[in-house]
């Protein structure tokens, strides 16, 4: 079974009929969802997915604590490198998901660094994504570095520069360390 990567801005709160429908095409291809466990983008996504009493959704929480799984289904417990409960701790179950799922689907709120991130793991390792760009209401499909390059180059310069930065600081965690 096929694993789309699901997730977005933790300012991402409530779907659009837009984003349900493409939800709804991954319910209609019966594509496993990996998801994490956070507040915003994931848990919306979660609760529509329960909703819809979808039953093929794997969440990933670090070490085993998930702040919300609304549908009850697996957890997917994904050790951190460290302990203190800050950006590098939760990404590591993202990191996790990149490797595990074929592509992804993203929603960004045009500001959060870590959903572009994210997008940056998927890409770097050969796998598309699909990025809705909530201000905008328009869905990129990125395949290559340069389609990421593109949609950055259109967010505020502190974004882009913090995108950069993480991508420098943790290279080994990409396919490609100099996607940019």
């Amino acid at each position: 079974m096929k694993r789309v990567f699901a997730g977005g801005s933790r300012r991402v709160t409530r779907l659009n009929a837009d984003v349900r429908h493409r939800l709804d095409q991954i319910i209609q291809r019966q594509l496993c969802v990996l998801i994490g466990d956070a507040n915003g983008a994931d848990k919306a996504i979660q609760k529509y997915l329960s909703d819809c009493h979808y039953p093929n959704v794997v969440v990933f929480c670090t070490a085993g604590e998930c702040r919300n799984n609304v549908g009850g289904w697996p957890v997917r417990s994904v050790d951190s490198p460290h302990k203190v409960k800050d950006f590098t701790y939760y990404t590591a179950k993202d990191a996790a998901m990149a490797r595990e799922s074929e592509f992804g689907l993203m929603l960004w709120d045009g500001e959060s660094a870590g959903t572009m991130v994210n997008v940056a793991r998927l890409v770097s390792a050969g796998k598309p994504v699909v990025l809705y760009v909530l201000p905008a209401k328009v869905f990129y499909t990125l395949k290559t570095p340069t389609d990421l390059e593109d949609v950055l180059s259109t967010s505020p310069r502190d974004v882009m520069m913090r995108v950069h930065r993480y991508i420098t600081e943790h290279a080994r965690e990409f396919a490609q360390p100099t996607i940019f």
